[in-house]
């Protein structure tokens, strides 16, 4: 039986279809246009997504998900790669049925996009759509002399090697890799539900640098907290995740993000920020820091 995979670049994964918004009809048509959506909300539109929870999580094109049923267009669905407590099948929620196809990848060497965005191109040289750092893709041959052939869920495309990793280049990242990823999307808007190049929130900005390194943790930031290694805090290093709870550090696990060097962390804050760089010491997360795990191996 073949399987469904996200056959636009960005899929976004939403709550309920009720909850889509005229704003949103860029997110939700069979071309996903991430970049029109995001330009035509405005900021307080962009915030609303996360206080109404109108959105859950984003599978990137290729992508395999489970459909549990479709009504009226839209297809209920669960992520396999996104680890959930929510669901044991993987993350859950609602797509348009439009943003999927059935498609039998082989089970051959993937690339990995490891450009902020490539373009993917079909046979012919003509391109199709831009994918997101992340995106992996089966290899199907090396094209002299700046070329690799790939297959899709709608079927062999062409993409240029200096946009992706290939399998021979591929390795578990350590936590100064994981960093040095992270650095890439420095001043991204933050977008709730995002594990894209267009915007993570704040777990989908770990999950996907940590995706990128070789490493599949769970895709919320309170269940990323229970697994890895457990770390004191003054022996953080770089590539370490950071988490931090209500209550002093003693509630709620409500916000992650990546030890960056000398007391400091990168992460995708809050709805109306940016990726940045903070201090922890004299900052509101100091007395929140509550865990430190470590995924990445020396």
């Amino acid at each position: 039986m073949k399987k469904y995979r996200i056959s636009v670049p960005v899929a976004t994964i939403w709550t309920d279809p009720s909850l889509v918004r005229p704003v949103d009809k860029a997110a939700i048509d069979a071309k996903s246009g991430m970049t029109v959506w995001l330009n035509n909300m405005t900021r307080q539109q962009t915030i609303e997504l996360c206080k109404a929870k109108r959105v859950q999580t984003q599978a990137l094109f290729g992508d395999e998900v489970i459909i549990d049923e479709i009504k009226d267009e839209w297809a209920k669905v669960y992520v396999p790669n996104q680890s959930s407590s929510k669901d044991r099948r993987g993350y859950p929620g609602w797509i348009p049925a439009g943003q999927l196809i059935k498609s039998d990848l082989p089970a051959a060497e993937p690339v990995i996009v490891q450009s902020r965005t490539a373009a993917f191109y079909d046979l012919n040289r003509r391109k199709v759509f831009e994918l997101s750092f992340g995106t992996v893709l089966p290899l199907i041959d090396e094209i002299p002399f700046d070329e690799v052939k790939v297959d899709s869920p709608l079927g062999p495309g062409i993409l240029l090697k200096k946009d992706v990793i290939l399998p021979d280049e591929q390795h578990l990242h350590t936590g100064t890799e994981i960093v040095r990823n992270a650095e890439r999307f420095l001043e991204l808007p933050y977008l709730w539900s995002g594990t894209s190049a267009y915007g993570y929130d704040c777990s989908g900005f770990t999950y996907s640098m940590l995706r990128v390194g070789g490493y599949f943790i769970p895709r919320d930031a309170d269940e990323q907290s229970l697994l890895g290694l457990s770390i004191d805090p003054a022996e953080a290093a770089p590539g370490d995740l950071l988490f931090f709870a209500y209550e002093k550090g003693k509630g709620y696990v409500h916000h992650v993000g990546i030890y960056y060097d000398e007391g400091r962390f990168i992460h995708s804050p809050t709805p109306g920020a940016i990726v940045s760089i903070t201090e922890i010491k004299g900052s509101k997360y100091e007395e929140e820091l509550c865990a430190v795990r470590r995924y990445w191996r020396a």
